[in-house]
């Protein structure tokens, strides 16, 4: 069974890395090692992936304002029955777009029929648990990869379809042009099992000033 990575895995995971090349090496000495919370709770597993969708696109300080107004429309707990109840006109008017809307109820009808089950999914490995989330309309690789990462704390998640991560890596390994996803696919290989740590230090390379 696939286990969340604690903060001592995460510490391990980012020394390993630093011996293994000079550019990771800096990136240690520079970020040091992935401060990532303890993830979502069983019971709030549902609420962390709605939470995931509302940022899809949106600057944090934006996405977190909608996000706050999507809260106070469904209420708590925070379940799909709520979301229901709260219904398309509702979650518009709180700032989501259409489809993320769609989204949301999509993801409620398939936590409620038990094809998304929010307890098992910790116990499936990474592919599975993409393969689960992308089933509901408007779940890309992206978002599932998100929960991966932040909410089961995965070690080895690579998004190569994050610009951020993608821009990152080239910044910090000083390349002319911002890989596309295929290539920072093959980039990543090396690093396995602990991309992870390699993707929150692109994060952390965009947040650091030239």
């Amino acid at each position: 069974m696939p286990s969340a990575t604690t903060p001592s895995g995460w510490r391990v995971a980012a020394t390993d890395l630093a011996a293994r090349d000079p550019v990771l090496a800096r990136l240690h000495e520079s970020h040091g090692a992935p401060t990532i919370g303890p993830g979502a709770a069983v019971d709030d597993r549902f609420a962390a992936a709605c939470r995931a969708v509302a940022y899809q696109q949106l600057a944090g300080r934006a996405a977190a304002a909608i996000w706050a107004r999507v809260v106070d429309c469904v209420g708590q707990p925070f379940d799909p029955a709520g979301v229901v109840a709260a219904g398309p006109d509702r979650l518009r008017a709180a700032g989501l777009s259409n489809a993320k809307v769609a989204t949301l109820l999509s993801l409620a009808d398939h936590t409620a029929d038990g094809s998304v089950d929010w307890r098992r999914i910790a116990r499936l490995d990474d592919e599975a648990v993409v393969a689960e989330l992308t089933q509901v309309r408007g779940i890309g690789p992206w978002t599932a990869q998100m929960f991966l990462l932040f909410e089961l704390r995965r070690v080895d998640v690579w998004p190569t379809g994050d610009l951020g991560v993608r821009t990152g890596y080239a910044r910090a390994f000083g390349l002319d042009a911002v890989p596309d996803a295929g290539t920072l696919q093959q980039l990543g290989e090396p690093w396995a099992p602990y991309r992870s740590v390699v993707a929150w230090w692109c994060w952390r390379e965009l947040d650091t000033p030239d």
